[in-house]
């Protein structure tokens, strides 16, 4: 009797816990699939990735992160997500963040954004999330010249690059938007394939934060360099920049490449014959740069 006392006490126990732990699992929220489709990234290295972010309430969920190859491809597509969480987002962003990275918040370095329309969101770099601006309106020209070199020599004045115009007393000869945090410009001759960098800035109007190859007398009060000091490997200063392409960029901050980023939404070619202190124009190229995608639930 004791015995079978004790076995049914096991058997009243076990089907009480185990219809207790189907209950609980039934009230579980379910995991729903959360799709993206992004081009025109660009692989981040091995110190950063991008990391998707849904807003719900105001406040940012992480749907995981992701890597980009060199072809564009996204290392990972398809994120479980909390069914309730995804049901409810008003948003969704994507950010970059350090590989090895302990803050649980998205960092200021935002790259794509989009509102949830339905079950789609579709994600720009003109959603305020993001950079704000989709820079289709960024205008810009440079003159060529080496205002730093104080020797006068006239041989090396197309070895250098100011985004200033000189008919403007002188002015800014860009026109961009104000970036938000986490983003600076930067500009860039690329001579024989080889980047070679002016500097980052964020105002139009004021210097810029490097001046590396530039001689030993100041520079005017606007971005540019002079290439005479300090020259790359593969590059010979003074150069010659007649058929090198000038390059605006957008740049994440902190910055661990010394290539340009994808962003590049002012582009222009030195005419063959151009002459120092002439301005010349630059190209928008915002439309062949900026990354699109979607993403569904």
């Amino acid at each position: 009797m004791f015995k079978l006392k004790n076995l049914l006490f096991f058997v009243s126990v076990f089907s009480v816990g185990f219809l207790s732990s189907c209950g609980d699992d039934d009230n579980a929220p379910e995991d729903k699939t959360l799709n993206i489709n992004i081009s025109g990234l660009e692989d981040l290295g091995a110190d950063y990735m991008y990391e998707g972010w849904l807003i719900v309430d105001g406040s940012p969920i992480s749907t995981g992160l992701f890597s980009v190859d060199a072809n564009g491809a996204l290392s990972k597509t398809a994120f479980d997500v909390a069914g309730d969480d995804l049901d409810a987002a008003t948003k969704f962003v994507v950010s970059i963040e350090p590989t090895q990275d302990s803050d649980p918040a998205p960092s200021a370095v935002k790259i794509l954004g989009g509102d949830f329309s339905g079950n789609t969101s579709t994600l720009s770099i003109g959603d305020g999330a993001a950079l704000g601006n989709d820079l289709t309106t960024a205008a810009g020209a440079y003159i060529l010249a080496t205002p730093t070199n104080g020797d006068g020599d006239a041989a090396d004045e197309r070895s250098g690059v100011w985004f200033l115009d000189p008919t403007a007393g002188p002015g800014p000869g860009l026109t961009l938007p104000t970036l938000p945090d986490g983003w600076a410009y930067e500009g860039w001759a690329v001579v024989g394939g080889t980047p070679v960098s002016t500097g980052t800035f964020t105002s139009v109007s004021g210097v810029d934060n490097a001046a590396i190859h530039s001689g030993m007398d100041s520079g005017p009060a606007y971005p540019g360099e002079d290439f005479l000091l300090n020259a790359p490997t593969g590059v010979t200063f003074p150069v010659d920049l007649r058929e090198a392409a000038i390059v605006i960029s957008i740049e994440p901050q902190p910055d661990n490449s010394a290539a340009p980023f994808l962003l590049k939404p002012l582009v222009g070619g030195v005419p063959a014959d151009a002459e120092d202190h002439t301005l010349y124009s630059m190209d928008n190229n915002a439309g062949g740069t900026n990354p699109t995608g979607t993403v569904t639930r």
